[in-house]
C-alpha cells in the first residue's frame, strides 16, 4: 500500500495542464467493441481505473497499439468471449467500476455480455438498476447468480423501445446508448444524463456511424443501425482535476493557471468557486487564479447561508463536493455542503476536524463548514484515502498545514489522478511518494 509524505505551508507557483478526463475515458474506449475497425482515442490518462479497462480489453482480445502518450489505437475484430467467463475477468471485472460499460456494446455486437459485481469508491450506494433495466427494455434477457454476484444478459436482436429513466445515470445512459445504437429501430431515452461526457461519447458514435439526436439535452432519440465503423476521438480534460487545481490554488494561497481547460465544457464549475470567494479569470481557455491572501464565502441574497449541492448536469457534479468541502475550511464565512446522491462520501471529514478544521456532519448528507479564514492553519497528521475524490481532498488539506503529514493507501488516489506528485512537485510542492 503507497503512501504520500507531505510537507505542507509551500506556496505554488505556474502552470498546470489537467489529464483527459477519467469518465469520459472508460467509456469512449468501451465503445470500441461496436466494430471491428480501428478507433483511434487521444488524450487517454494514465491512471488506474482506465489502465484496467484497457487491460481487461486487451485480454478479451482486442488488438491496442500506444502510438504517443496518451493516445491508443483499438481495433476488436476477434474477440474472445469465453474471457468473461473465466476466473480472471470476475477479479479484474470485480475491482473496477468502470467495466460495467462493457456490457452494453457485447450485447449490441454480439447478444450476449457478462459481467461480476464491479466495485470502486466506497462512498455509499451505486445500483446498477438503470444499466440493466434499459437492457432489458430493449430485449434483453437477464439472468443473475445471487451466490456469485454474476450477472449475463442475452438477446437475439435489440429492439427499440421507449424509457423513462428512474435516475438520470451517467454510466446507465451510457451504457443504454452503446446498446441502442445497433438496435432494430428507434430507442427514446427520456431522463438521460447529458454530462459533457455523454455528449462526447455520443458525438463520437455519430462519426461511426450511428444516429442519434438530442445531444446535450435529457431526450435522446437513436435510430438503430446495422453496423459502425472506425474514428478517431479526442477525451476532454477532467473537470474534476480542474476543480481540484482551483481549490488548491485557494487552500494554498498560491497564483496557478490551469491551461487547456475546455471552458465552455465545466459548466457551474468556476460559478460554484467563484460563490467561495475565490477570485479567477478564463484566459483564452485557460483558467488563472492569483494568489489570494483570503476568500470570502457569499451568502444568499437574503442573508441565509450559502448551500453547495450536487445536482444532475447542468447542476453541480457530486465528484467535487469533496474539493469544494476542504476548499471551506480556510474560507470567511460558512457553507452548508449538500451531498444528494452518496451516503457515505462526507465521512472523510472526520480526518479534517482532527487537522482542526471547524465542521459540522449534520447527517450523511450534509455537513456545515465554519472557514477558518487562514488565521489558524490546519494540523498535520496521519491519514488513509478512503476514495478518489476524498483522497485528494485530504492531500490539498495536507498542503495547506505547517507540518509533515502522511497518507496512506494512496492508490485511491491513482485511480483518478495522473501523476498527482510530480505535477504538484513542479508548482514547489513537497510531496514524497514511498512505495
Amino acid at each position: 500500500m503507497g503512501t504520500f509524505i507531505i510537507e505542507g505551508g509551500h506556496q505554488l507557483k505556474g502552470e498546470i495542464t489537467p489529464q483527459g478526463a477519467k469518465n469520459e475515458a472508460l467509456q469512449v474506449i468501451s465503445a470500441v467493441l461496436l466494430t471491428g475497425e480501428e478507433i483511434e482515442i487521444s488524450n487517454i490518462p494514465d491512471i488506474i481505473d482506465v489502465n484496467k479497462l484497457i487491460d481487461i480489453l486487451r485480454n478479451l482480445g482486442v488488438k491496442i497499439r500506444k502510438k504517443r502518450k496518451g493516445t491508443y489505437v483499438f481495433q476488436a475484430d476477434d474477440l474472445n468471449l469465453d474471457y468473461l467467463q473465466s476466473d480472471e475477468f470476475i477479479s479484474k471485472g470485480g475491482g473496477l467500476r468502470g467495466s460495467i460499460m462493457i456490457m452494453g456494446p457485447l450485447l449490441a455486437r454480439f447478444g450476449k455480455a457478462f459481467m461480476t459485481k464491479p466495485g470502486g469508491d466506497k462512498i455509499g450506494r451505486r445500483r446498477l438498476d438503470t444499466h440493466f433495466e434499459g437492457f432489458i427494455k430493449l430485449g434483453a434477457r437477464l439472468n443473475i447468480d445471487r451466490d456469485k454476484n454474476f450477472f449475463s444478459v442475452t438477446a437475439e436482436q435489440l429492439k427499440g423501445a421507449y424509457m423513462l429513466l428512474d435516475e438520470a445515470s451517467v454510466t446507465g445512459t451510457a451504457n443504454i446508448i452503446l446498446a441502442a445504437v445497433l438496435a432494430e429501430g428507434t430507442t427514446t431515452i427520456y431522463n438521460a444524463a447529458c454530462e459533457p461526457y455523454i455528449q462526447q461519447l455520443t458525438k463520437m458514435l455519430n462519426r461511426m456511424g450511428a444516429k442519434i439526436s438530442g445531444i446535450g439535452s435529457n431526450l435522446l432519440t437513436i435510430e438503430g443501425v446495422e453496423k459502425l465503423h472506425g474514428t478517431t476521438h479526442t477525451v476532454l480534460p477532467d473537470m474534476i482535476e480542474i476543480g481540484s487545481w482551483i481549490g488548491m490554488a485557494a487552500l494554498t494561497q498560491s497564483e496557478i493557471t490551469i491551461k487547456n481547460v475546455s471552458w465552455k465544457n465545466l459548466g457551474q464549475i468556476p460559478r460554484v468557486f467563484k460563490k467561495l470567494g475565490i477570485r479567477l479569470e478564463h484566459r483564452n481557455d485557460d483558467i488563472y487564479i492569483p494568489a489570494q491572501d483570503h476568500y470570502t464565502i457569499q451568502t444568499f441574497m437574503d442573508g441565509s447561508i450559502l448551500t453547495v449541492a450536487d445536482a444532475p448536469w447542468p447542476g453541480f457534479t457530486p465528484d467535487l463536493l469533496s474539493i469544494v468541502l476542504v476548499t471551506a475550511v480556510q474560507a470567511e464565512g460558512v457553507v452548508l455542503i449538500h451531498q444528494k446522491m452518496f451516503e457515505s462520501r462526507l465521512f472523510f471529514v472526520d480526518k479534517l476536524i482532527d487537522m482542526g478544521a471547524q465542521i459540522i456532519l449534520n447527517d450523511p448528507h450534509r455537513a456545515t463548514v465554519i472557514g477558518l479564514n487562514h488565521k489558524t492553519p490546519l494540523k498535520a497528521t496521519t491519514m488513509t484515502s478512503p476514495d478518489i475524490r476524498a483522497g485528494v481532498s485530504l492531500l490539498l488539506a495536507a498542503l495547506s498545514t505547517d507540518g509533515k503529514s502522511i497518507i496512506h493507501n494512496i492508490e485511491q488516489i491513482d485511480r483518478g489522478y495522473e501523476a498527482i506528485d510530480t505535477k504538484l512537485n513542479n508548482l514547489g510542492a513537497r510531496i514524497e511518494r514511498v512505495i
